[in-house]
């Protein structure tokens, strides 16, 4: 196992609140999505879309988002997603865990000399 697929794995448990964040900042469509999560992670890591829409299917099922139909001018239409109230809660809940756990994985694993 490499450090890539740790940081992958890592990456990979916290995805739904990774789209909710992004989510918080704006309704957004998947591919925007893909290329926020890119941009915030300074291009270290790259979303697939089958990630991506097996958590947003997830998220929309727990009523954590929510989607609409653009009307779009040019091109195809898109499907947008949107954070609900509950998602923003959740999204919330998911920040204050995390910085628990990190703070006690670096309690754990760093040497404190």
């Amino acid at each position: 196992m490499g450090e890539s697929s740790i940081s992958s794995d890592i990456i990979r448990g916290h995805l739904d609140a990774i789209i909710l964040r992004v989510l918080s900042e704006g309704d957004n469509y998947g591919y925007e999505i893909i290329k926020a999560i890119s941009k915030n992670s300074g291009g270290q890591y790259e979303l697939k879309e089958p990630s991506l829409y097996t958590s947003l299917k997830r998220l929309e099922t727990q009523k954590l988002i929510a989607s609409y139909w653009g009307d779009e001018t040019q091109g195809g239409r898109r499907k947008y997603y949107k954070l609900t109230p509950e998602g923003a809660e959740a999204y919330e809940k998911a920040l204050v865990a995390w910085k628990v756990a990190r703070a006690l994985i670096d309690q754990l694993i760093e040497r404190q000399d």
